[in-house]
């Protein structure tokens, strides 16, 4: 178990420090190999390696084509459309709410996150910068948009987060609809009303909008040579529709998805091919860095000592929704990932946790939704979205995690808590 300990405390060291999963997971899991008595080699080759291969395989053309939709809505200006419009709706003077809500239609629509940061981040600062706001909210506001209750608890999104628990559960991207629609209430309420009194107490301390230091980029793009933004929002509503209310399956739903904004934005063809290249480049990144968490997790959940630990977490409540919540939780927070977390932890403990929803006559449709929503509850400094996203908004830990820790880390803890509660009475 001290072995376990270290390995975790390592990557999450390592994570923290800026380097790359890629190749501190398998180093920290021959670490743990070592400590416990694992032979080395094997650990590697057969266990961290099957780990890493299994999950590819199983959810690599959804990060593909995830990832594909996104950087062709980025690429064409589609996402920009939609976002500017969404924005205009709500008034310039309310930034805060314009930033969140177009993140938020994007996330939804499946754009990937990382796709977000970079479509929102212009438009977030030119709101700002009319409404006069400190940039420092710019990074909380997006976090609150793209990474919590759109990626995890709206009923039907198509983010990884929400369809990686369907294989485990039988479930659907609607599984534990009035539970994820109270737990997006919460979020995004109380992560919106937080970041408002904060807007209020820096404006009163005298902290207003200050200039980035590449404050010029991407400023000189035409709001009139972008496509109209009802057709940009076509490809989004085709992929929500099919996959929720078709029960289309999500592969199919994302190509219909492509095509769809393909053939609306056809004029633009000479852009299709670099911009499906690229975003197939970002999808490998993205996979290999979720792949060499849950590998490092397999190396984890080998150690024989592993099933202590699980026997600990099981037996910490009655419920099994609290040890399933709190062990997706505990690894997200540890990988900087929430889905590699929740993919360790189903990959460990998802087979148990059915079998429990099945003999305790608990929904799987509960577990399916906590396993969701815990996943996102997780962003700890070293998270990966969160470090890319300083990275993009040329801000630091230091001026916005306060504001992080609090709507995407202990307003969503309060999300999980109540949708425990209504999933143990019974209101899914």
């Amino acid at each position: 178990m001290i072995s376990i300990i270290i390995g975790l405390a390592l990557l999450m060291f390592f994570a923290y420090l800026g380097w790359s999963i890629i190749w501190v997971a398998p180093i920290v899991a021959g670490i743990v190999a070592l400590m416990s008595g694992l032979d080395l080699m094997d650990a590697y080759t057969n266990t961290y390696m099957t780990g890493f291969v299994d999950f590819a395989k199983a959810w690599f053309p959804i990060f593909l084509l995830g990832a594909v939709l996104g950087k062709l809505m980025e690429d064409t200006g589609a996402a920009k459309s939609v976002a500017i419009q969404f924005t205009k709706f709500i008034g310039e003077k309310r930034a805060i709410l314009g930033v969140l809500v177009a993140s938020a239609v994007l996330t939804y629509g499946g754009v990937s996150l990382f796709v977000v940061v970079f479509a929102i981040y212009p438009i977030a600062l030119a709101l700002f910068k009319k409404a006069d706001i400190s940039r420092r909210l710019i990074a909380p506001t997006i976090v609150l948009g793209a990474f919590t209750f759109t990626m995890t608890a709206v009923p039907g999104t198509p983010q990884i987060q929400n369809l990686i628990p369907m294989n485990t559960f039988k479930t659907t991207p609607m599984a534990g609809t009035i539970i994820g629609i109270v737990a997006t209430l919460i979020m995004a309420v109380g992560g919106y009303f937080w970041l408002k009194f904060r807007e209020k107490r820096l404006t009163a301390a005298g902290e207003k909008y200050t200039e980035p230091d590449r404050s010029k980029e991407n400023e000189d793009e035409e709001e009139g040579n972008l496509p109209n933004w009802i057709l940009s929002l076509v490809p989004l509503l085709v992929v929500v529709i099919l996959l929720n209310f078709l029960k289309v399956a999500p592969i199919p739903s994302l190509l219909a998805g492509i095509l769809a904004i393909l053939l609306i934005n056809v004029k633009q063809y000479k852009t299709f091919i670099p911009s499906m290249n690229e975003g197939a480049k970002g999808s490998v990144m993205a996979i290999i860095n979720t792949s060499a968490a849950v590998g490092f997790g397999a190396v984890v959940t080998s150690v024989p000592d592993f099933d202590n630990i699980t026997d600990m977490l099981l037996g910490i409540s009655s419920n099994p929704l609290v040890s399933e919540s709190l062990v997706v939780q505990l690894l997200a927070m540890i990988t900087g990932s929430a889905s590699g977390g929740m993919g360790i932890a189903l990959q460990a403990l998802g087979n148990t946790y059915y079998e429990l929803s099945q003999s305790t006559g608990m929904s799987p449709e509960a577990f399916h939704r906590m396993a969701s929503i815990a996943s996102g509850a997780s962003i700890l400094p070293h998270n990966g979205a969160l470090l890319t996203l300083l990275a993009v908004t040329q801000l630091t830990h230091k001026e916005t995690y306060k504001d992080v820790f609090v709507v995407a880390l202990i307003i969503p803890t309060i999300a999980v808590i109540v949708g425990i509660i209504m999933a143990s009475m019974g209101i899914i």
